[in-house]
């Protein structure tokens, strides 16, 4: 059964619009900003959205996101808020009625700071406040939450559990994750330099992304055109440790081949990447070992890029925001420029752009994040024919 994504939306320290986003993405932009905080930190630097709302409690501020994100999402794919009508610029059956089933991820959230609700009752409160029906599904995998829900909220629709599912993540910058990154020795204390040579830890981001997971038939029947086809996911634990993949890549790259089994993709297929791209050196080492095993013999090898030397590492979000950036890249035919990268880390086995954007083949997208806990998964797009605007 195709799952096809008829719907996105992403807020981001670089802005909200999805082509919006993605130019200044090509530019080389980053949403990094001195935010100050009275610990000691490693680094002042973190990727907030343009209007924190500091006045907010950090709870307050991640319901307040995820519901503008979610609503746009809904919207964007045809399907009003609240009354949940068919309308919008991609339906054409006023008054049929859908429930999307939600599936809302975030890290810890607001929870280390702000013990206002728990990990659940924080997407109870989102999927109520949009006019949403269903009780919700909340994941909390760490880092690969994002990615995640977007493979339950898969799950959901090939079962034929829901026609639709909306899916996505969550997450604010809070001082105790800045602190708890500055004390694990993971934060940068320069800037975020995905497979760089020097890269030296990660830099904290905020955002949120959803999209609409939604039949192939259902879609159809609405006259919804497709962003791209939802093809396979494949998840993996390496159980390598708490906060470090397993060095040689053994979890992503069984992640990575039960996605390409599960959408009928082989490796010669993938023309882009969105790697996980922390900028810690273990982790780049391991997505390095990892790609090299499963890329590095493709006559035309896909080409990587990553997102968090922009928008920031965003935790539970970053994996639904790096699974819209493939869906763009696709859309556009090109790739940004990884920010902070200046001389790539030795070995690394597929081509990535530094300084300006990369050329792309015809061909399909894979999205990879790791997360802590060995939580890791791997979503496959093909290109769809809805433009994007």
């Amino acid at each position: 059964m195709n799952v096809w994504v008829t719907g996105m939306a992403w807020s981001t320290a670089l802005g909200d619009s999805l082509a919006g986003v993605w130019q200044r993405l090509l530019d080389g932009d980053d949403g990094f900003r001195e935010v100050p905080s009275e610990h000691r930190l490693r680094n002042p630097l973190a990727a907030t959205l343009a209007d924190p709302s500091p006045e907010l409690k950090p709870s307050s501020r991640q319901r307040a996101l995820a519901e503008s994100t979610l609503s746009r999402a809904l919207a964007d794919a045809g399907l009003t808020p609240r009354s949940l009508d068919v309308g919008g610029p991609s339906g054409v059956v006023p008054g049929a009625v859908v429930d999307p089933y939600p599936v809302l991820g975030t890290s810890f959230g607001a929870h280390l700071d702000d013990e206002d609700g728990d990990l659940y009752q924080w997407a109870v409160d989102v999927a109520a406040a949009v006019g949403l029906r269903l009780p919700p599904v909340a994941v909390s995998t760490a880092c690969s939450s994002g990615s995640d829900a977007i493979a339950v909220g898969a799950e959901v629709v090939r079962s034929g559990a829901a026609e639709v599912s909306v899916c996505g993540a969550a997450d604010v910058v809070t001082p105790a994750k800045r602190l708890a990154h500055t004390v694990l020795g993971t934060m940068s204390p320069t800037r975020l330099r995905a497979f760089d040579r020097r890269a030296d830890g990660t830099l904290l981001g905020e955002g949120a992304g959803f999209v609409v997971l939604e039949r192939e038939e259902s879609a159809r029947a609405r006259g919804a055109e497709p962003y791209a086809v939802l093809a396979g996911t494949g998840v993996a634990n390496d159980g390598a440790g708490m906060t470090a993949p397993d060095p040689a890549g053994s979890g992503v790259g069984l992640s990575v081949r039960r996605c390409l089994a599960a959408s009928g993709i082989t490796p010669e297929d993938i023309a882009v990447i969105n790697a996980h791209g922390s900028g810690t050196p273990v982790n780049d080492a391991a997505e390095s070992a990892a790609l090299t095993g499963l890329f590095a013999g493709c006559a035309a090898p896909p080409v990587v890029f990553a997102t968090k030397g922009a928008l920031g590492h965003t935790l539970g979000a970053t994996g639904v925001l790096e699974a819209i950036a493939v869906v763009l890249a696709l859309h556009y035919g090109t790739v940004p420029p990884v920010a902070g990268l200046e001389e790539v880390l030795e070995g690394f086995p597929l081509p990535v752009p530094a300084g300006r954007p990369g050329g792309l083949r015809p061909g399909a997208g894979l999205s990879l994040t790791l997360g802590f806990g060995g939580f890791i998964t791997s979503l496959a797009f093909t290109r769809g024919a809805r433009h994007v605007r």
